[in-house]
């Protein structure tokens, strides 16, 4: 019979370590597993995980697979629904936008180096070629930037 997360010694759940010792503690399994809450009847929240992480093709991107992972893939695991699969997206999602300044204004651009800082975090790692506007004002302060176009894939 396999053990349940309830049945880990208590500082070994990814709830109660991250509770305790911080988010840095945990495994990428650990904070997977955090995400998807539950595992299967035959497997914890945090074996799911590991399953997940299985799916990484090249040891040199990590985590970062997740990036480019199709929910379809995801929900090849057992324990991953649509649900699941979707949110796992959406918090990738999120990690990219935490990555780009949430505030372009008073930004001023002296030099192209300082546009493609901004855009090389933005545009990292999408898979298209992406054309953007950006709008400055006569002070060269940033007040708009805008995609005007992308080239299928």
């Amino acid at each position: 019979m396999p053990i349940t997360i309830k049945e880990l010694p208590e500082l070994e759940r990814p709830y109660e370590k991250m509770q305790w010792y911080g988010e840095k503690s945990l495994s990428n399994a650990e904070l997977l597993a955090i995400i998807i809450k539950t595992g299967t009847k035959q497997e914890t929240s945090v074996q799911v995980a590991q399953e997940i992480l299985k799916l990484n093709q090249t040891e040199t991107e990590g985590i970062n697979f997740l990036r480019n992972i199709t929910i379809e893939e995801l929900m090849e695991i057992n324990g991953i629904g649509r649900v699941k699969a979707i949110q796992l997206k959406a918090v990738g999602e999120l990690a990219n936008r935490m990555t780009m300044p949430f505030h372009y204004k008073k930004i001023i651009i002296k030099e192209p180096y300082d546009l493609a800082k901004i855009m090389m975090e933005e545009l990292r790692f999408q898979k298209r070629e992406i054309a953007k506007i950006i709008i400055l004002n006569n002070k060269n302060e940033i007040l708009k930037m805008k995609d005007i176009a992308m080239r299928r894939s």
